[in-house]
């Protein structure tokens, strides 16, 4: 059975004894609840999260097949995730004027000559916006068989682009370290980074980077990946997009994504500004790919990516949301600045459920805002 949780901070005040979820959301996690054990999953964390007011919050599953119950420090992989932390730290770096969203690759990381193939230069905004022009996922094969990132760098700038940089939308992760390639010039890492500006001011508890990091973690979800229909199995941790870092190489649990969103919902104007949020999440190349998604084509009549973030017009409501992927995890995570609500999802499972569940969550939370709006409204003329 799920456990769920009302999850209050000193700030926000105690959570009541009678405290209970509503009802719209309580059927939510019974009907996830039901599809995942119909399909076995391992185990998975969600969290909903109010501006300003408690979070619900839905436990699930186990570590692993004989491991511990999943926790809220139980941590996770957050796989590309990972790139709107990556996104909020550039933009800080920007606002201290220590970098710019229009400063060129080739100054970044001069021993890559990434504009020679180019009609335009490639600057640090096409690399975190999406929009180098480089064939889509290029070189993710490298990733996967262990090339080294300095080897796959140089492929990738001799690579003919498909468009000039800032003309359309291609994702990439290869190209991303060029970010942990310009802090190692620097004498740092993206790790020391993140956490110097984002996980520490925040008080993240057992946010980390790195596999090391992730195995060293009191409590974390082993991967799991299908052998057959309904049967997992535990696999190892891999290496591959961890060399990737400011990618895919983020772990949380879902204690410290309630913090994140907390943040990203403008809790914590101090370290992260409502500026910052606002330009991380400005509309910048569209991704028409995304209106046809299965689960999600039915809701979205736009999609766009702005910095590590997708951008999508869910049935009228903006949704900034991002998903992630590595072997043996799933994670997802989204908010709504119009509502000031937030939803992140961790899973320790290659489960394509998750594509299904976080559609289906945000269709019953519009509808149930929306009444709640209307009721509001008519209150306020009797």
């Amino acid at each position: 059975m799920f456990r769920f949780i009302c999850l209050c901070f000193a700030a926000y005040g105690a959570c009541s004894p009678v405290w209970s979820a509503d009802k719209w959301l309580t059927d939510y996690a019974a009907d996830i609840q039901a599809k995942a054990q119909a399909n076995n999953l391992p185990g998975y964390a969600f969290a909903y999260i109010e501006k300003d007011g408690p979070a619900s919050v839905v436990l699930y599953g186990k570590e692993s097949k004989t491991g511990p119950a999943i926790e809220l420090d139980t941590v996770f992989r957050l796989a590309s995730v990972s790139k709107t932390f990556t996104s909020m730290l550039m933009a800080k770096y920007v606002a201290q004027n220590q970098l710019s969203w229009q400063m060129p690759v080739d100054n970044l990381v001069p021993e890559y000559p990434f504009s020679k193939t180019a009609e335009a230069p490639l600057l640090l905004q096409h690399v975190v916006g999406q929009s180098s022009g480089y064939t889509p996922n290029a070189y993710d094969n490298l990733i996967e068989a262990n090339y080294s990132v300095k080897r796959v760098l140089n492929m990738l700038s001799d690579l003919e682009p498909l468009c000039s940089p800032g003309k359309c939308y291609t994702y990439q992760n290869t190209l991303f370290a060029v970010i942990e390639e310009y802090f190692s010039h620097q004498g740092s890492s993206y790790q020391q980074a993140l956490n110097k500006a984002i996980i520490e001011p925040l008080g993240m508890p057992h946010a980390s980077v790195g596999k090391q990091a992730l195995m060293a973690s009191e409590k974390w979800a082993k991967p799991h990946v299908a052998i057959s229909r309904n049967r997992w199995h535990t696999t190892k941790v891999r290496d591959d997009y961890y060399r990737y870092s400011p990618a895919a190489g983020v772990n949380a649990s879902i204690e410290d994504m309630i913090v994140w969103m907390r943040a990203l919902l403008g809790e914590e104007p101090n370290v992260i500004a409502p500026s910052l949020i606002e330009q991380v999440t400005e509309p910048r190349v569209k991704s028409k790919k995304e209106l046809y998604r299965r689960q999600w084509r039915k809701y979205l009549s736009d999609a766009h990516y702005g910095l590590g973030w997708r951008i999508y017009d869910f049935n009228g409501h903006q949704l900034n949301y991002h998903g992630g992927w590595v072997k043996g995890y799933r994670a997802e995570v989204a908010f709504s600045p119009e509502y000031g609500v937030g939803y992140v999802m961790l899973m320790n499972a290659e489960s394509n459920l998750i594509n299904e569940f976080t559609p289906d969550f945000w269709s019953r939370c519009f509808e149930h805002l929306e009444k709640m709006q209307l009721t509001a409204k008519a209150q306020q003329k009797n």
